[in-house]
């Protein structure tokens, strides 16, 4: 739905700032009627109009259209109350310039007509005459009868085009915000999108070697197993055929996927995908580069993990060396790897300076940590990430169930 222009923009003030304004306006104008000894019943039947509305500007910019009119009347009247009026017209004409309750060169031209009304109206009424001597304003009397519209005048476009330029610039400011505010959110789901193809092409060489093997053994039995009944054969045929169209499936996937990255039709190179075994070449690796890291080892290593366990460990070790090179060159690296009943847990630690506020590795900037995530929560296990503690360093947490992940990781994969 269309929302209104006439809606208040935010102003970077306090919510109390109109109210503690026009309470001040209105001690402002009651001593200014002691003062001036303001007896008129027309200027104290419209002196609350100008000066109570704008209480209200912020929720209601329109009470502008009651207070600059009311303003003006009460100058025509009684010049006298030069500060009331002149403070209240230039708020709500201010206000009415500021939300475009009016456009802005419709606004300022019905203010300058009403400027010039009232200057008008002060020389038929013979303000400037006094007594026949020379007039109040200029020597000569020519124009100077006019030079209180002049001042109206410039004070009115001015404070319109301020009012004006002030919300251009809040505009525009929004507009910036809003447009980074989506690119950020692109860049996320750009990497969010690379990380879930990467992560399913390596799902595709995990299983594509097991549906492999299953088409392999099923083949091959119909041959080395005796006496096999016709339907026990045709059983195992039947289940040979299954994996080898699963596997045409899954290498038709990954080609849409790496046709989509690279651009052409060109399928890239299957390599074995990294296990638990290979954590020491990515230490050694890491070493070479001048990088200081320690593996602590606890609990015993089930006999059986599934190959998508091994390689999120491995990719969550990996990411975490990567960002303690960028973000904390030279800090050592602490991992301790603990094997449970149930789970597998990492527990990553660096002696860098730490994140502080803004710090790339927590912003939006950094995807690593987003890809690190991605892969816990598709096996259904967890991993947090922070400041170490007050002395300093990063700290990467992560808990991957041993039994549900195979199961987990396939049920990610369909959502």
């Amino acid at each position: 739905m269309r929302q209104s222009s006439l809606r208040p923009l935010a102003w970077p003030r306090s919510p109390r700032y109109p109210y503690v304004s026009g309470i001040l306006l209105v001690l402002l104008a009651a001593a200014e009627v002691v003062h001036s000894r303001v007896t008129s019943t027309t200027v104290l039947a419209t002196l609350p109009f100008v000066v109570l509305p704008l209480l209200w500007r912020r929720r209601e910019p329109r009470t502008g259209l009651l207070v600059v009119p009311a303003a003006l009347l009460d100058f025509l009247f009684r010049p006298e109350l030069l500060m009331t009026v002149a403070v209240a017209g230039v708020m709500g004409l201010y206000t009415l310039a500021r939300h475009r309750v009016l456009h802005p060169a419709l606004l300022a031209a019905a203010a300058v007509t009403g400027s010039l009304l009232v200057n008008v109206g002060h020389v038929a009424m013979g303000v400037y005459d006094l007594g026949g001597r020379a007039p109040a304003v200029g020597a000569d009397g020519t124009l100077s009868y006019f030079t209180e519209s002049f001042v109206l005048s410039v004070g009115v476009l001015a404070t319109v085009g301020v009012a004006d330029a002030t919300r251009s610039r809040e505009e525009s400011r929004r507009a910036r915000e809003a447009a980074q505010r989506e690119l950020i959110a692109m860049e996320r789901r750009h990497a969010a999108a690379q990380e879930r193809a990467a992560i399913a092409r390596e799902l595709h060489d995990i299983v594509a070697h097991s549906v492999s093997v299953i088409a392999v053994q099923a083949e091959s039995a119909t041959y080395t197993t005796p006496d096999l009944s016709p339907p026990a054969r045709d059983g195992f045929q039947q289940i040979a055929s299954s994996a080898r169209s699963a596997l045409t499936e899954l290498r038709r996937l990954l080609s849409v996927l790496r046709a989509d990255e690279a651009g052409s039709e060109e399928a890239a190179p299957v390599v074995p995908q990294p296990t638990l075994d290979s954590l020491g070449a990515l230490l050694e690796t890491h070493r070479s580069g001048g990088g200081e890291v320690t593996l602590h080892t606890t609990g015993t290593r089930p006999e059986v993990l599934t190959p998508s366990l091994e390689l999120t460990v491995y990719r969550i070790v990996q990411e975490a060396l990567t960002n303690a090179r960028r973000h904390a060159p030279g800090a050592a690296v602490d991992i301790r790897l603990t094997y449970e009943e149930d789970e597998v847990r990492l527990h990553i630690a660096d002696d860098g300076p730490g994140p502080g506020p803004g710090s790339p590795r927590l912003s939006s900037g950094g995807h690593g940590l987003s890809g690190m995530r991605e892969r816990a929560n598709l096996l259904g296990g967890r991993l947090a990430c922070g400041p170490a503690g007050p002395g300093g360093g990063f700290l990467i947490e992560a808990g991957l169930p041993v039994r549900a992940g195979a199961k987990s990781f396939a049920a990610g994969v369909d959502e």
